[in-house]
């Protein structure tokens, strides 16, 4: 489990987010602290996480998954960045009700070797 560990930790650092796990997966969590969303008039902690599990120490590729909360206007940006790098979108959606400024959270997933799919995701973020 320590080389999973460190490999979650470099998972994360790429990412730019804070490494745990959590159900026996690598998780990476970033704060959207620049987005100061309210749901029923109370201040909400805006988060996108992701994770890589399931990985084969022989191909070195996991099942690698995101849940990223977007402002509408940085979803066409994300969307075409991810897609362009080949990994797949597979739920576009809001997840709330009465929440200012509207949060549209995107799905993706991919079978990959987790610190590709972690620069690939970077680079998406970047782009926002």
């Amino acid at each position: 489990m320590a080389s999973n560990g460190s490999l979650c930790g470099q998972f994360s650092n790429i990412i730019g987010g804070q490494s745990g796990f959590a159900g026996g997966k690598c998780v990476s969590t970033i704060n959207r602290d620049q987005i100061r969303a309210k749901i029923l008039g109370k201040q909400f902690t805006v988060t996108s996480s992701f994770s890589f599990e399931s990985l084969n120490n022989k191909s070195g590729r996991a099942l690698c998954l995101g849940r990223a909360a977007f402002l509408q206007n940085e979803v066409d940006k994300f969307t075409s960045a991810i897609r362009n790098q080949g990994i797949k979108v597979t739920s576009v959606h809001n997840e709330w009700l009465f929440e200012r400024p509207r949060l549209i959270y995107i799905n993706i997933e991919a079978v990959e070797k987790p610190l590709v799919f972690a620069r690939k995701v970077r680079r998406a973020l970047d782009v926002i």
